[in-house]
């Protein structure tokens, strides 16, 4: 196992980042457009009460977060029913929507990196359920892709290698049939562990940082009416560094670096028609081939690909937090 950043935080290794004399590769085009316009509209529509929504905002994660272990035990979904049962009446509405499809849900630390630790944790757990090599061996293939994006972007190999390197142990640790194989109470136990759980958190901070700067250009539009600020500034300030909230543009980068699809579901107060409430989720799809040109016809092919697809990975989203929901 690699040994441990010193200062035991693994974010002072992206403080480095990329060689600013190193240009930007050609961006992809427009793989993600139509995903990230319809989350715009989501955004717009979905989650405008979320500013004032006091059942579910940031306090009571902030209280409770360093007594919450980086992944939790999986619950039944009535435990969030009864989180609620004094709270709005929308909310204990929409939950018993969720109730209707999904069975249980897990919990995460809510430090800033709940996002990568529901999606880590949610992504090997199917792997350890599936065990399904063929996935592996396709995702293993995108992961030394995104490791010579960091290259190409100037990135020297010692500020990521080892991120890298527990990620793929972790990987290839879950598919049965060698001396190294894990059990799912073993998965928990490493998913909770400090250095293993943060050192992955940082493997998918610069996965997605490599993804937005390579297609600086598509991003770029996103970052700058969310944030005002420039692609690189945003990465440094708000990718890299262990402990910052992820929003639509991080999992979209995420999902199209690594190629895998995430359904986010959102548990607020929006569409608050009290008589008629309803539960909104986006799905995040990747291209079928986000890293090079594709013609109209090809375009067009993925694009419907891309409708029939169903994510394994889902997430529910409460202002400022991210869970892992499991459908029945």
């Amino acid at each position: 196992m690699p040994s441990p950043v010193p200062e035991t935080d693994p974010s002072a290794a992206a403080a480095e980042g990329p060689s600013s004399s190193n240009p930007n590769p050609n961006p992809s085009p427009s793989a993600s457009v139509d995903a990230m316009d319809a989350w715009h509209w989501d955004e717009r529509s979905c989650c405008a009460a979320a500013a004032d929504d006091d059942d579910v905002t940031q306090p009571q994660f902030a209280a409770e977060a360093a007594r919450v272990p980086y992944v939790g035990d999986k619950e039944p979904l009535s435990a969030l029913a009864a989180e609620y049962q004094s709270g709005s009446p929308i909310l204990q509405e929409k939950i018993k929507l969720l109730g209707e499809q999904y069975a249980a849900l897990r919990r995460t630390r809510g430090d800033g990196n709940c996002f990568y630790r529901s999606f880590m944790f949610s992504y090997l757990e199917h792997i350890l359920e599936t065990q399904d090599k063929a996935e592996v061996d396709r995702i293993l293939v995108n992961i030394e892709q995104c490791k010579k994006t960091l290259q190409s972007l100037g990135y020297a190999d010692f500020t990521f290698e080892d991120f890298f390197a527990i990620f793929i142990e972790q990987l290839e640790s879950i598919l049965q049939g060698n001396e190294t194989s894990i059990s799912e109470e073993e998965l928990l136990q490493r998913s909770c562990d400090q250095m293993i759980s943060d050192y992955v958190v940082m493997f998918f901070r610069f996965v997605t940082s490599g993804e937005i700067r390579r297609r600086a250009e598509f991003f770029e539009p996103f970052i700058a009416g969310l944030t005002h600020s420039t692609v690189d500034q945003f990465c440094k300030a708000s990718v890299e560094p262990m402990g910052e909230e992820s929003d639509h543009i991080h999992i979209t980068a995420l999902s199209d670096a690594l190629g895998v699809p995430i359904r986010v579901v959102y548990l607020d107060r929006s569409s608050c028609d009290a008589a008629n409430p309803t539960v909104n989720y986006h799905d995040f799809i990747p291209s079928s081939n986000p890293r090079g040109a594709i013609s109209e016809q090809q375009d067009s092919i993925e694009s419907s690909a891309r409708q029939q697809t169903k994510p394994f990975i889902t997430l529910l989203y409460r202002p400022g937090h991210y869970d892992i929901l499991y459908p029945k």
